[in-house]
């Protein structure tokens, strides 16, 4: 379970196709430090296992192993080495739940619309499959590549959300552009509200 809270951007440093699955290795400081094998880490949102670590001077190179449907139905089969990618640890027991509750499983790819400064913060304009759009409400929240945002406004196929300057600065979203994919997790609670209100009507 994570928080949707960005600890740090890592950098791309490897993708290595093998017959079973795809090699991708980020360069990483923060969340390095006392990370072990088999932990989980939420990498764009998309909570990955780590298979291998390694010292790099002051960094840690981390390696995932992604299934080819990990792979498919995430905007991780868009990266290249160099790009930026949002990093996260799991929440701890006893940590501050800073953002909200968010899995690391990915129900769908947005495409960013508009992306613009205005003032000192920035409009996202995003679109997204039915399947997100159905638990969007206004000033609800919605996982971007794993950051836990604020919804400004919702639209028939697309929503807004306004991202201020810490946001921007310490977040992948600042290598993003108009056209690209981005990791979408619907909250957590809408799902569960609607799946109980769907087995009152039948009841």
């Amino acid at each position: 379970m994570f928080t949707g809270i960005v600890e740090e951007t890592g950098t791309v440093e490897a993708i290595r196709p093998t017959k079973k699955a795809i090699q991708l290795t980020i360069r990483a400081y923060a969340i390095g430090r006392g990370l072990k094998l088999g932990a989980s880490v939420a990498v764009n949102g998309c909570c990955l296992t780590v298979v291998k670590l390694a010292s790099s001077g002051k960094c840690r190179l981390i390696q995932f192993d992604l299934l080819q449907e990990s792979w498919r139905l995430t905007n991780l089969q868009f990266v290249k080495v160099g790009s930026l990618v949002n990093l996260e640890r799991p929440l701890r027991a006893d940590g501050e739940l800073g953002g909200h509750f968010v899995t690391g499983h990915i129900d769908g790819l947005g495409k960013i619309m508009k992306w613009e400064r205005v003032g000192r913060d920035h409009l996202l304009d995003i679109t997204a499959p039915p399947e997100v759009m159905r638990y969007l409400i206004h000033k609800g929240s919605v996982t971007v590549d794993g950051i836990s945002l604020t919804v400004a406004a919702v639209k028939k196929t697309s929503f807004h959300i306004w991202i201020i300057p810490h946001t921007y600065e310490i977040t992948a979203l600042r290598d993003r552009k108009v056209g690209d994919a981005v990791n979408l997790e619907a909250d957590l609670l809408g799902k569960y509200a609607e799946k109980f209100f769907t087995a009152c009507k039948r009841t």
